[in-house]
């Protein structure tokens, strides 16, 4: 069985058809690629996926639970976790808090115990602590996990906004263009980073990404899509040999 089953979505903002017939499936270890020229439709797809938005039909299923419609926090807590092509970290608050906060929902204590500090409070704040630096640890962010997010270099910030997802024990991680804003070095580093969480993690991921280096270098299937459809699906050295892509997504 798939670990995320996607069949017939789609949805459309004031008549624009902005995503029509997605259909894909994802098998659980798999690395995956979403590409498509700009505008095509991939980041709306993910926020189908993640509940920023709810389709207007069409069906979501992780792990063979239907989570269509579902809220933002309902889906994180189902398995899924994502970042963005945008950074977005609490940059006032501390590369270790950072990570801290996808933990919440793992570590728990009442409202009193946290006002006075009890030791229910402690001891799930320590616990805290120390997986956060393992996650930390993971990415080589430990020695600078007492910094302000804000004052880390960006492929960290990067790094920071994947631990952070990873914190919440996903099933099934979206990278939302990674590579976005890196240079060669930063790049090569982060598909090392990717290949490496899979095997550590034993984690299934599903990237948007416009590099064509790294999609082609670590995906094993891909989907193209194209003005909200998809184009073509399949092993990533067949899709982008395809005309079709070539001259849709390439420019050729």
């Amino acid at each position: 069985m798939a670990l995320l089953e996607v069949q017939n979505l789609g949805i459309s903002f004031g008549g624009l058809r902005a995503v029509d017939d997605f259909n894909l499936q994802i098998n659980k270890g798999q690395l995956y690629g979403l590409i498509g020229p700009n505008g095509a439709g991939k980041t709306t797809v993910f926020n189908l996926l993640t509940g920023v938005y709810k389709p207007n039909e069409g069906i979501i299923k992780l792990d063979g639970i239907d989570i269509t419609g579902h809220s933002n926090i309902e889906i994180n807590k189902a398995g899924i976790a994502r970042t963005f092509q945008n950074i977005r970290l609490f940059k006032d608050q501390t590369v270790l808090d950072n990570v801290k906060i996808g933990l919440h929902n793992k570590y728990h204590y009442n409202t009193l115990e946290g006002i006075f500090r009890l030791p229910g409070y402690r001891k799930a704040e320590k616990q805290m602590d120390e997986r956060a630096m393992e996650l930390l640890k993971v990415f080589e962010l430990d020695g600078e996990s007492h910094y302000l997010a804000s004052n880390l270099p960006y492929g960290k910030q990067r790094k920071l906004e994947i631990a952070r997802a990873l914190a919440t024990e996903p099933k099934l991680l979206l990278l939302d263009e990674p590579a976005a804003g890196m240079n060669p070095n930063e790049t090569k580093e982060l598909m090392d980073t990717i290949r490496f969480i899979r095997e550590k993690f034993d984690m299934t991921i599903l990237l948007i990404e416009h590099d064509m280096k790294l999609v082609s270098g670590i995906c094993e299937e891909l989907t193209v899509l194209n003005f909200g459809s998809v184009l073509c699906q399949g092993e990533t050295s067949k899709v982008l040999q395809n005309p079709e892509v070539i001259k849709a997504y390439l420019g050729e």
